[in-house]
């Protein structure tokens, strides 16, 4: 069983998925606001460079990670229910987060599959998604739980 803050990812032939969990001392509404300005994501984010575009469901948004700095990902926002589910993503995988109420804090989960037929020809030369992850989560919780002091 996983643990809170701890990425844990799954290998498949052709597909590879990774997900994490995390309880923020914050409402739902406090992380669904960081999680759908795209333009302060790099404000509390240490793993996103940069996001261009809106947040909204059928929009398409560019983004830059610091896991492959030089690159430009295009992901079309799939799925959004306010405070509960936001889905990006493209032809090679999608990123699902969830925030789920507990009491006055929010069960916060994130989940990312990649593959497809082609995946095991340059599944080695995906980075692992673990750090990242962590990261990730460790600076969403961070502000969130300083938005919701304040």
């Amino acid at each position: 069983m996983a643990q809170h803050g701890i990425a844990v990812t799954q290998k498949k032939t052709f597909s590879r998925s990774t997900s994490i969990t995390q309880i923020i001392k914050a409402t739902p509404t406090v992380v669904w606001g960081l999680l759908t300005q795209a333009d302060n994501f790099p404000k509390w984010n240490s793993t996103i460079i940069s996001i261009e575009g809106t947040i909204k469901e059928g929009n398409l948004i560019k983004l830059k990670s610091t896991l492959a700095p030089n690159r430009t990902f295009k992901l079309k926002v799939k799925e959004m229910l306010t405070e509960q589910k936001l889905v990006w993503g493209d032809a090679m995988g999608k990123r699902t987060y969830t925030l789920t109420p507990q009491g006055n804090d929010t069960l916060f989960s994130m989940h990312e599959k990649i593959g497809g037929p082609l995946f095991p020809l340059f599944a080695s030369q995906i980075p692992s998604f673990d750090a990242s992850f962590e990261q990730f989560t460790k600076d969403l919780k961070a502000e969130a739980e300083l938005i919701a002091n304040a």
